[in-house]
């Protein structure tokens, strides 16, 4: 269960920036925060709060492989990876491979769960609640697939099954790391080069193809970051 505390959340959105460059930035963070809790064990009686970090951002074409993941299920060479304008890393979260480019919403909570009283599963089960409902509020109906992380559309029909979010987390510390996307106005194109998380008989989607129209990034991120906060209990700060 979630502690009754509000736990003090900085807000950051990066807006389009580059994978590695995010990547540093979520390190840094991560270092701080499990610094922060490294002195409150060796000092009980301190009164130094825990700073939370949420940041969401876009990032140019990109795939990451987790570290149990597959390279196989990246279905391209090198020189064809260029030709489109990706780039590819391989990391330190859980899952397989996946994509991200723009207009897709990719959010990294770095959390103590700990702090939080939250489990990884838990944890986990929480990002899929708060996408749910974010989608529900567009008109979406999703939920999660038995077997799999992330959120899909028609879960329960093997024949139209399909992934609109992405998840995949590291947590060292019980601090996380890494995070969610989801796809907004997300060019599916790319997803034809990869086994995206390692899915061979199961498609993606994205809210402009279930909804029609472009789709407005800030106004999604606005509902996302509503539910968010409601789910895991945040005291929001804004980085802006």
């Amino acid at each position: 269960m979630i502690k009754t505390m509000n736990s003090k959340t900085l807000f950051t959105n990066l807006g389009l920036i580059d994978y590695k460059e995010a990547w540093d930035f979520q390190e840094q963070k991560f270092e701080e925060v499990v610094a922060t809790k490294l002195k409150k064990r060796e000092n009980p009686q301190s009164n130094t709060g825990t700073l939370h970090h949420l940041i969401f951002c876009e990032h140019p074409h990109v795939y990451t492989l987790g570290k149990s993941g597959e390279h196989a299920n990246l279905l391209i060479t090198d020189d064809l990876l260029k030709k489109i304008g990706a780039t590819f890393y391989k990391i330190n979260r859980g899952g397989d491979i996946t994509y991200h480019g723009p207009g897709q919403i990719v959010g990294y909570p770095i959390f103590d769960l700990e702090e939080m009283g939250l489990g990884i599963k838990e944890y986990i089960h929480n990002l899929e609640k708060a996408i749910i409902l974010t989608l529900a509020e567009l008109g979406i109906a999703s939920s999660r697939l038995d077997g799999a992380t992330g959120v899909w559309l028609d879960a329960n029909d093997a024949s139209k099954a399909r992934k609109i979010c992405a998840i995949g987390v590291r947590a060292s510390r019980f601090v996380s790391m890494h995070g969610f996307a989801l796809n907004v106005n997300t060019n599916l194109d790319y997803f034809r080069y990869i086994n995206p998380c390692g899915f061979i008989d199961k498609g993606v989607t994205s809210i402009a193809v279930e909804l029609g129209p472009e789709q407005s990034l800030p106004q999604i991120e606005s509902l996302l970051l509503k539910h968010i906060q409601q789910v895991f209990n945040l005291n929001l700060l804004n980085d802006q």
